[in-house]
């Protein structure tokens, strides 16, 4: 009984030298744009949010696009293009 008490009292002391190391809920450092990794509840709540802000920011690029080509096409006197173009402005600007 006393060897197996020692072992399990080693046992325990090296389990609780190994530092157990979590990993960081989400790349902190990184733009969301450049973020891969997320983890635990946290990682997932920041995950969400990037998906928020990338979904907002590909919205507002298209719109500014649209913009662009509205007013190039409105210099070309193009009234097809500016049909095109303010049919994209109205589903992806946010009046």
């Amino acid at each position: 009984m006393k060897k197996n008490g020692l072992i399990i009292g080693l046992s325990l002391l090296v389990l609780a030298g190994c530092k157990v190391s979590q990993p960081a809920p989400y790349e902190k450092d990184k733009a969301p744009e450049e973020r891969q990794e997320y983890s635990g509840v946290e990682g997932l709540a920041q995950a969400q949010r990037d998906q928020v802000y990338l979904m907002d920011k590909e919205l507002r690029d298209k719109c500014n696009d649209a913009q662009v080509d509205f007013a190039v096409a409105k210099s070309k006197n193009n009234e097809a293009e500016m049909a095109r173009q303010t049919k994209l402005i109205k589903q992806t600007c946010r009046q």
